[in-house]
C-alpha cells in the first residue's frame, strides 16, 4: 500500500450515497443543511418570541405524512405541556424549557429515511432504571401512540 493510500474503514457494501459520502469523510447535503440551520438559530435569527411562527412555517414546508404527524405532534405538545416553548433546532420543530430543548420532531424527508423520528434530549429527564427510550420511529400516529407521547412530554416538562 502506498503511503498516501488509506485503508477502507467503512463496513458494509458501501453502495448507498450516504455510505459513499461517509467513506470520503464529508457530510451529506442534508447534514450540511442541518448545520446551516443550527448556525442561523445560534446567531439569533429566530428568537423565542418568533418560535411558534417559525415552527408552524417549518411544518408547512413538510410533505404528506411528515406534515400530518408534525401538525398532530405540535398539537399534542401544546396540550400536554403548554409551558414548553416551540422553536427550531437544527431546522426541526422542537420544544424547550428554560432555553433547553426537551423534545423534537425529525421528518423522514430531512435525512431521506423511511420513518420520521420524535425524540427527547437528555434534558427531558425521562430516566427509568438503567435503560429508557429517547427516540421513537414514526410511520403514523395511533391514539395509543399519541397518549404515550403526551404522557412522556408531560413528564419531561415537569
Amino acid at each position: 500500500m502506498s503511503p498516501s493510500a488509506k485503508p477502507n474503514r467503512a463496513s458494509g457494501s458501501g453502495s448507498s450515497r450516504v455510505a459513499a459520502t461517509r467513506k470520503a469523510g464529508v457530510f451529506t447535503e442534508e447534514e450540511r443543511a442541518a448545520m446551516r440551520d443550527k448556525v442561523k438559530e445560534a446567531r439569533g435569527s429566530i428568537n423565542e418570541t418568533e418560535g411558534e411562527g417559525a415552527v408552524l412555517a417549518k411544518i408547512a414546508t413538510f410533505k404528506g405524512e411528515d406534515r400530518a404527524m408534525a401538525q398532530r405532534l405540535h398539537a399534542i405538545v401544546k396540550a400536554s405541556a403548554p409551558s414548553l416553548s416551540p422553536r427550531l433546532w437544527y431546522g426541526m420543530p422542537a420544544y424547550s424549557k428554560d432555553g433547553k430543548v426537551l423534545c423534537f420532531f425529525q421528518p423522514a424527508a430531512k435525512f431521506k429515511t423511511r420513518y420520521a423520528t420524535f425524540g427527547f434530549s437528555d434534558k427531558a429527564g425521562l430516566d427509568d432504571g438503567s435503560m429508557w427510550p429517547v427516540g421513537f420511529a414514526l410511520k403514523g400516529l395511533s391514539a395509543a401512540d399519541e397518549a404515550r407521547i403526551a404522557a412522556l412530554i408531560a413528564k419531561a416538562a415537569k
